[in-house]
């Protein structure tokens, strides 16, 4: 079946507000990037995933993309991960896609294994829902068809995706995906991310090199993108 995955991507200046009381704005922009970084990198090596489409109004992220093999739709409009999702869904629908999975660019530990373990289950729903670690949120969610539902995150998400599933006749399973059960938007999920990561050396990079205050090496790798302007595909 061939599978697309959606990344919706906030403009960084907006990108994670909730961490602004414990975290300067500089790092915050730092790490929103390197986050989104290190999940293009978990994407590119799943084989399962033909394409990955990233959605943003942030231009310079379209080299980073490319390089990764995604192609990028420029979320002008900027109205939220829903309305992104959205508009990658649509390209999906356009090419030809069967089924898409719909990431967000900050779980940086996201396991590329795990990834193609869930897209090679021959008994996939549906609607598969992955939530967070509370387990209200969601943090993916994998659509087959495509359009199968309107995706709609926020809170209690979780819950609302399975009752669109269940309106729509669809089947539906909730599936904990270890590697995207963190996602970041507080001190304490920062904190938590930390100590994962001390774990997991292999894996997320640049996150890790923003966390450990390494920002000087990442710099130089951050320059050479900034002058590349965003196209869409």
């Amino acid at each position: 079946m061939r599978t697309a995955a959606v990344l919706p991507v906030k403009r960084f200046a907006a990108a994670k507000q909730r961490l602004g009381a414990s975290v300067p704005d500089a790092l915050r922009v730092a790490l929103a990037r390197a986050m989104v970084s290190d999940v293009l990198a978990a994407l590119a090596q799943t084989p399962a995933l033909e394409l990955t489409i990233l959605v943003t109004g942030q231009a310079d992220l379209a080299r980073a993309a490319h390089e990764h093999g995604a192609a990028v739709i420029e979320d002008g409009a900027d109205r939220g991960q829903s309305a992104a999702v959205a508009l990658g869904v649509a390209r999906a629908l356009a090419e030809g896609f069967e089924r898409v999975l719909c990431v967000p660019g900050d779980c940086p530990a996201l396991d590329p294994g795990e990834l193609q373990r869930l897209l090679r289950d021959d008994a996939a729903a549906q609607v598969t829902i992955m939530p967070d670690r509370h387990g209200s949120g969601t943090n993916a969610l994998l659509l087959a068809p495509a359009d199968a539902i309107e995706p709609s995150f926020g809170p209690d998400s979780c819950e609302r995706h399975r009752d669109l599933a269940l309106a729509g006749d669809l089947s539906c399973r909730v599936e904990r995906v270890p590697s995207l059960l963190l996602d970041i938007d507080t001190g304490a999920d920062l904190q938590e991310l930390r100590e994962r990561l001390s774990g997991l050396r292999a894996r997320a990079a640049r996150t890790r090199a923003v966390l450990e205050g390494d920002l000087a090496a990442l710099d130089g790798d951050l320059a050479a993108r900034s002058d590349t302007p965003t196209a869409a595909r």
